[in-house]
């Protein structure tokens, strides 16, 4: 089979170009480097098992229709499958360029989606919780049409990914692109970049600096924790489906935790105690929902599919990651030093 993927050197992307690699694909993985480091180890990784297994990893902004299409079209690949996941989904990231975030979303889209019509592939694509906003239903079916700030500091992200949705529905609507979308939840585990400014690396690093965490509000609201290799079996699960399920499909883990349950966790795992005396606190940033948790009757349903992987177990393994890199530069880049 042969496989793209946009966003391919990034937290997911990674996974699943490993994935596909590891199943004897050809993957032309595309990624403009500007929420992943392409020197570290996994990109490293994945850059020589690519170059061992006739795939490739190229430094391509997908936004540029003249760039994209030199290499989509030098790779001598007519793709079978496509992941779209090209898009930055660090906060930090994302709102220091937010019109770079909202053209990756509908400009890089459309030209995947020129591709899939061309090679008649089909198209799974990154969608996300954020399209729900401040959800004022809980859990989130798909059906919930959200509750999103349109000008706020996260809105190129939430509006930019609600966009991408109403195109991939135009083109499977007006063109027969197959084109399925996942909504994907809060996940981690190893290979997250340490400073992507979300709260289970915030909290891990921290830790392992011997810092306080910082918790923001009053750690009252809550989020649903994947852990990425579930994720990674409903993304897949997603893309092998025979039929289109022209529906968003929720992928997340439908357990919630508070921000101070996740905190004490954190601190129990790497000081062995939660003494309150490890966190701060700082103000709520503006626009952060106070709850979020999927409801994934479809994903059960028609993917066959639920979350293994306790947070527990999630968080001791993301934890042993970071303990774990073993190059200088990614131990500065962790900031860990033990």
């Amino acid at each position: 089979m042969k496989v793209l993927i946009t966003g391919a050197a990034g937290f997911l992307g990674s996974h699943l170009m490993l994935h596909h690699i590891a199943k004897g694909d050809a993957v032309l993985g595309l990624d403009c480097f500007v929420s992943s480091d392409r020197d570290s180890d996994h990109a490293r990784l994945i850059a020589q098992r690519a170059n061992n297994d006739h795939s490739m990893l190229i430094n391509c902004d997908i936004t540029s229709e003249r760039e994209f299409f030199r290499y989509v079209d030098g790779s001598n690949m007519k793709f079978d499958l496509i992941y779209n996941f090209a898009c930055p989904a660090s906060p930090p990231i994302y709102q220091s360029m937010p019109i770079f975030t909202l053209l990756t979303c509908v400009v890089g889209l459309k030209h995947v989606m020129m591709v899939a019509k061309r090679d008649g592939a089909k198209v799974v694509h990154a969608s996300t919780s954020e399209v729900y906003g401040d959800p004022n239903v809980t859990p989130q079916p798909e059906s919930y049409r959200g509750c999103v700030n349109s000008y706020g500091p996260r809105s190129c992200y939430d509006e930019g990914k609600r966009a991408a949705e109403a195109l991939c529905f135009d083109y499977l609507n007006m063109h027969g692109v197959d084109a399925r979308m996942v909504r994907i939840f809060n996940t981690y585990g190893p290979h997250m970049h340490p400073h992507d400014g979300r709260v289970v690396s915030n909290f891990i690093c921290q830790a392992l600096r011997g810092e306080q965490l910082t918790v923001y509000g009053d750690g009252k609201q809550s989020r649903s924790f994947c852990f990425v290799d579930d994720l990674i079996r409903a993304i897949v699960a997603m893309g092998a489906l025979k039929d289109n399920p022209r529906t968003p499909i929720n992928i997340g883990n439908p357990h919630e935790f508070t921000m101070l349950e996740l905190a004490q966790k954190t601190i129990k795992l790497v000081h062995g105690d939660d003494n309150d005396d490890w966190l701060t606190y700082a103000l709520l940033p503006t626009d952060d929902p106070m709850q979020r948790c999927p409801d994934i009757t479809l994903a059960r349903t028609i993917l066959n599919w639920e979350p293994k992987i306790h947070l527990d177990e999630g968080l001791e393994r993301t934890i042993g990651y970071f303990r774990k890199c073993e190059l200088r530069k990614d131990l500065v880049r962790c900031g860990i030093n033990n």
